[in-house]
């Protein structure tokens, strides 16, 4: 059937049936309405860059847009570069639209620098935008002590400007808070009275910026305002009540301890003096052993006994004067 059909068409016929497809191809695959879009908004692109961007699989059709869109906006860019940037993993749109908005704005901003900022991670546009209208941040709640012992809970607003020139490398808003942050401490442990902080904010203010605290930021402050001032604890009354506490325990600590140690030498002298008087009844016991011992042997006569009782006797009543002498009742004493 296909044999016969073909053999009823003329030679010419068949030309005209494989051109019509070759043109069909080529119209499938060259990015013919692209390029007449590029040439009738006045940013003519070549066809060979074109479909060199297609078999590199780029948006071509976005980077051309974009391209239009900057051409428009009276910006001198050759689509090499925005090609590059494409091919580098960047955001073309949002790097654009930061050159037009820069440009509107007059600020100074180059394709190069815009280029780097946005491979940096840093969002080009937006600091644009902080850049044209000024952003505040506020900070958390920081709380410092003045020299008499008063906490003081403030809460600052920072007016901030990008720079665009310190965007890639700059620190950030989190730089910018724990800067603002040392300065209220600094300005509130140097004041003699937390009255004089309450009395002039505005003290915090101007110490803070006279630290240049935006230095290696990729902002450039422009106001501190003292949004809140609160009165926290009494921190100097709270550390001596608990340095007296402190003092006390270990006072109590210390008298139980000598406590202690005079229980124990007690008790030691206690045990000591029975021992004492458990030697001395058992040396007593051996006397009347020693002195039968004696009578027996002959070497201790009656009469010895009894020269020995007497001097016994004579000396327990010198004994019981002497007592009486000292303690104020003996005979010669009235």
């Amino acid at each position: 059937m296909i044999g016969l059909l073909a053999a009823s068409i003329p030679p010419w016929g068949i030309a005209l049936i494989v051109i019509g497809v070759l043109l069909l191809f080529v119209l499938m695959f060259l990015p013919i309405g692209t390029y007449f879009v590029a040439i009738v908004s006045g940013a003519h692109v070549p066809m060979g860059r074109l479909i060199g961007m297609k078999l590199r699989r780029i948006k071509y059709k976005l980077l051309v847009d974009v391209y239009i869109r900057a051409k428009k906006a009276g910006l001198d860019i050759d689509i090499t570069e925005l090609e590059s940037h494409v091919m580098a993993g960047g955001n073309i749109s949002n790097v654009v639209n930061a050159l037009i908005s820069a440009h509107s704005a007059n600020i100074d901003l180059s394709l190069q620098s815009a280029k780097a900022i946005d491979l940096a991670g840093r969002d080009v546009l937006n600091a644009v935008k902080v850049s044209v209208n000024p952003k505040v941040i506020e900070t958390p709640v920081i709380s410092a002590i003045a020299k008499n012992g008063i906490e003081l809970r403030v809460k600052a607003r920072v007016t901030v400007r990008a720079n665009i020139a310190r965007l890639v490398g700059g620190a950030g808003e989190e730089t910018i808070i724990a800067r603002v942050g040392e300065g209220i401490v600094t300005t509130v442990g140097s004041a003699e009275l937390h009255k004089e902080v309450l009395e002039n904010p505005d003290l915090i203010s101007k110490t803070v910026l006279k630290k240049g605290l935006d230095a290696g930021t990729a902002f450039e402050i422009l106001s501190i305002d003292i949004a809140d001032v609160d009165v926290g604890r009494n921190i100097g009354a709270q550390l001596q009540m608990d340095q007296a506490e402190a003092d006390k325990r270990i006072a109590q600590a210390n008298a139980e301890e000598r406590r202690a140690m005079a229980i124990a030498t007690e008790q030691e002298m206690k045990a000591h003096t029975q021992e004492m008087r458990a030697r001395v009844v058992e040396a007593e016991a051996e006397v009347p052993r020693a002195m039968a011992e004696a009578f027996r042997s002959g070497r201790l006569g009656i009469m010895d006994y009894y020269q020995m009782q007497n001097i016994q006797a004579d000396t327990a009543m010198r004994t019981a004067i002497s007592g009486d002498n000292h303690d104020g009742k003996g005979p010669n004493n009235k």
